[in-house]
């Protein structure tokens, strides 16, 4: 019995170390999935930015391009912040632009543009801008002389006028949303001397236009009597102000 006892108790001294590697590599498996989970969890990351402020500077000249001049400039309000916004029309200054005509001497034909800013605390910051949509002040006028730009701002609206003397006038009209100026409204006049022969109202926002054709050709100033003729536009899409290459070459009618 006793030989019998030390058989199994060698026995035992012998499985004792393989059941301890044992143990130890169930604890080591059953330890390895937390470590798993720890390394495999993604690091919390920064908020992205969105956005970025607008540039602001003091003067509204630091917004002139190189190789542009200010040509005019005014102020009003065009966002209905009570602020005084500016308006310039700037011009190239390209010396190849600069012609000699035969009859008109020195002719400067660069291009002019638009820069509109907003008034912000002690400076401004840039709201719309279109640096070649007007042609020179210069471009022949035919029989009579270019159409005089005016450019403006009333009852928070944006305006650029041509009035072209005698021969009458058209007005675009243009409110500021989502980031640009938008066309709104169109008006025109084709006028004789002081007689008006016709004139044109484009409701941009209603998508509906006015023509009325005066019926009375021998009329003087305010004799006119006319026929008006309603229609709708064939789209209610609004352009942009940054949109249109050339005012010379924008036909309303076909908006």
């Amino acid at each position: 019995m006793r030989n019998i006892s030390c058989v199994m108790n060698f026995k035992w001294l012998l499985l004792l170390p393989l059941l301890m590697i044992v143990g130890c590599s169930k604890e080591e498996k059953k330890s390895e999935p937390i470590q798993k989970n720890s390394a495999s969890t993604p690091a919390v990351a920064e908020p992205e930015k969105t956005g970025t402020e607008a540039e602001t500077k003091k003067d509204p000249s630091g917004f002139i391009p190189e190789g542009y001049k200010v040509f005019k400039k005014s102020f009003g309000d065009l966002n209905k912040d009570g602020a005084e916004d500016c308006i310039l029309i700037i011009k190239k200054t390209d010396p190849s632009k600069i012609i000699s005509d035969e009859f008109r001497g020195k002719l400067d034909r660069n291009r002019r543009g638009l820069i509109i800013l907003f008034k912000k605390n002690e400076g401004y910051e840039l709201a719309a801008k279109n640096e070649t949509c007007f042609s020179s002040e210069n471009e022949d006028g035919g029989v009579y002389y270019a159409p005089e730009l005016n450019v403006y701002a009333e009852k928070d609206k944006l305006y650029i006028h041509y009035a072209h003397g005698r021969y009458g006038y058209w007005t675009y009209t243009f409110r500021y949303g989502q980031s640009d100026f938008k066309l709104i409204g169109y008006d025109e006049s084709s006028n004789t001397g002081p007689r008006v022969n016709s004139t044109t109202s484009i409701n941009f926002l209603t998508g509906k236009q006015l023509d009325r054709i005066n019926v009375n050709e021998g009329a003087e100033s305010g004799d006119e009597v006319f026929e008006d003729t309603w229609r709708k536009l064939k789209t209610t899409k609004l352009i942009t102000l940054s949109e249109i290459k050339d005012f010379d070459e924008l036909e309303v009618s076909n908006l």
